[in-house]
């Protein structure tokens, strides 16, 4: 599972013409679901999301979390991170999960994030989406469940 966080001072998703989530501080989680994947990994990423700190302290050091700052989360499925380039001139996406399994463990995803207290906002699984957004700082970073933080490289053959 692959998940890009943006430090944000405000984000929105709209379908068409409708605003479907929206959020003021906090990260916007753009989030890849791999055939392989499984609870185990939302699980994981989950937890370094809450505790991982990006957030400027005092006295502007990155030193807090998204739950010291009861900052909210605006989460949209992106498949397309699970896309492979390195070949020809086309993405292949056969690494992503299914539509099914992609839904399924996206909508855990949200859950488990939901019950860690952190305000959670969602795009629409599978539609094609408007995403904006401010990025403070700005602050990016990807977080892949199948690194291993002992080992510091890939777990899995992707």
């Amino acid at each position: 599972m692959i998940a890009v966080l943006q430090r944000v001072s405000k984000a929105t998703v709209t379908v068409g013409t409708r605003t479907v989530g929206a959020i003021d501080r906090g990260l916007l989680i753009l989030l890849g679901v791999y055939s392989q994947d499984e609870e185990s990994d939302v699980n994981f990423l989950v937890e370094k999301i809450v505790h991982f700190r990006i957030f400027p302290d005092d006295r502007g050091n990155m030193n807090t979390s998204l739950l010291d700052i009861k900052g909210a989360a605006l989460i949209v499925s992106q498949f397309t991170l699970c896309g492979d380039w390195r070949k020809g001139r086309r993405p292949s996406f056969t690494r992503a999960a299914p539509p099914e399994k992609g839904q399924e463990l996206y909508e855990y995803f949200v859950r488990t994030l939901a019950d860690r207290h952190v305000p959670v906002a969602t795009g629409e699984f599978g539609a094609m989406m408007d995403v904006e957004l401010v990025n403070d700082g700005p602050v990016t970073f990807v977080l892949d469940s199948a690194v291993d933080p002992r080992k510091k490289k890939l777990t899995d053959s992707r």
